[in-house]
């Protein structure tokens, strides 16, 4: 059975530009796990407009630390030009297992985030990554703080019910004020 909504697909790669002249793209990788290009067959394409097209992989390969994905059928630089801008996806069930305790970002991109009180505090809108210390950018409609996206804060995620459960330490979210 194919997916058929977007939704039902994560996103591994942005196609930037053309590179060469045989139909080849560069992709801006969206995926921590690089090496899942290697054993690709096909893909999912979805353009600006929603719409998606399956497509299969010729071959793929690294170039200056880039990634570039040669789709079968593609062989002019014209032909190849129409996907700049697409994502490239998989089927969700095609997902990498994670250990226990480890989120892709988009499972928690959504989420919405309460305290241990039951107060609604927002919803994740992105992650921030800085050296070692990732941070839930949370979004209540006039305000916008940042979470630390540790255990002991992040006392309970559930990904089915889209909630995050959060005990921030004191002071913590009137920071912006």
């Amino acid at each position: 059975m194919e997916p058929e909504e977007p939704s039902s697909f994560i996103t591994i790669a942005r196609i930037v530009r053309t590179r060469g002249n045989k139909g080849e793209v560069l992709v801006e990788s969206l995926t921590d796990f690089p090496g899942r290009f290697d054993i690709l067959e096909e893909v999912w394409l979805e353009f600006e407009n929603g719409r998606l097209l399956k497509i299969e992989l010729d071959f793929t390969w690294e170039h200056q630390g880039r990634r570039v994905l040669k789709f079968t059928g593609i062989d002019t630089i014209s032909s190849a030009e129409k996907f700049i801008g697409c994502l490239v996806q998989i089927p969700r069930e095609q997902a990498v297992r994670l250990p226990a305790g480890t989120y892709f970002d988009h499972d928690l991109i959504g989420c919405s985030v309460e305290d241990t009180q039951g107060k609604y505090l927002g919803q994740v809108e992105d992650i921030l990554r800085i050296s070692g210390n990732n941070q839930l950018v949370v979004k209540d409609g006039t305000r916008e703080f940042l979470i630390p996206a540790v255990e002991n804060i992040c006392t309970r995620i559930s990904i089915e019910k889209k909630q995050i459960l959060v005990d921030p330490p004191e002071g913590l979210m009137d920071l912006d004020q």
